[in-house]
């Protein structure tokens, strides 16, 4: 059991933490951008690595390592789209009467180079790590990102919370490419699908020959575990938010409401 529980505890203290600190940074002031994005690109050269020494040590240490690493430079790649170094083209919203085709097309052009920057950094990963004894950090890294791709693709096409408050003001366009909505078709395949996986793991797990292969099975479905659960934030009335409100750091004000006047009252005020 404590096998089990502590690869678990790790992880979601990892996801955790590594969560609320992307959401701490990207909450305070636009001018200290460059200074957290410089000190993250340091740590992505030291996770680059050492993910590379942990590729050849298949040991619990080494398991550990590579889920870490991983986890850094997926960090990377989120504090940059976040913090709109690496976003997309466009720039702006999308007009209410855009459907179809051409909206997921204004949609993609949004995150494109996010995309891009993914793909670059799971290719590093795999040429890090191909050929040796522990890939666990390629299979973390494709975990993540195959959940994200998810993810985006159900707020695309409909789910009832958004979670809007996770995105910094500068990305507010984005929200007229989500779509709310009780349920769309994807969101069922999408959670069988990685329960499917998840299953299989488990039973991974309970098969594993060795403790090294036992940490990576239980990271592994921590991980996935985690990911299956933020796509149940997106349709069940929870708040996830307050898993990191010590996070937010945003004043989040709106303008004072004011009374509707006709167009002959507003010609009255102005001199």
């Amino acid at each position: 059991m404590r096998e089990f529980a502590l690869p678990c505890l790790y992880a979601a203290l990892s996801w955790w933490f590594t969560t609320g600190a992307i959401l701490f940074l990207d909450g305070r002031d636009a001018r200290t951008f460059r200074w957290s994005m410089s000190a993250a690109s340091v740590v992505l050269v030291a996770a680059l690595y050492e993910l590379r020494l942990s590729a050849g040590d298949a040991s619990p240490a080494g398991a550990y390592t590579a889920f870490s690493c991983a986890l850094l430079v997926w960090g990377w790649l989120e504090m940059g789209f976040l913090m709109g170094y690496i976003t997309g083209p466009r720039k702006s919203a999308c007009v209410s009467t855009c459907a179809g085709w051409r909206h997921f097309i204004h949609g993609s052009q949004a995150v494109i180079y996010n995309e891009l920057a993914t793909v670059v950094a799971g290719g590093v990963v795999y040429l890090l790590s191909a050929g040796m004894p522990n890939r666990f950090a390629l299979w973390t890294f494709l975990i993540l990102w195959a959940m994200r791709i998810s993810a985006k693709l159900n707020l695309f096409l409909g789910v009832p919370n958004l979670g809007e408050r996770f995105l910094p003001p500068h990305l507010q366009y984005l929200k007229s490419f989500f779509r709310r909505r009780p349920m769309n078709f994807l969101f069922p395949v999408s959670i069988t699908g990685a329960t499917a996986v998840l299953a299989l793991l488990i039973e991974r797990y309970a098969s594993a020959g060795g403790y090294f292969q036992s940490v990576s099975y239980a990271l592994a479905t921590s991980l996935l575990g985690l990911a299956v659960l933020e796509h149940w934030f997106m349709v069940l009335p929870l708040p996830s938010e307050r898993l990191w409100a010590w996070a937010f750091r945003r004043e989040e004000t709106s303008p004072p409401a004011l009374p509707h006047l006709s167009a002959r009252q507003a010609s009255r005020l102005l001199p």
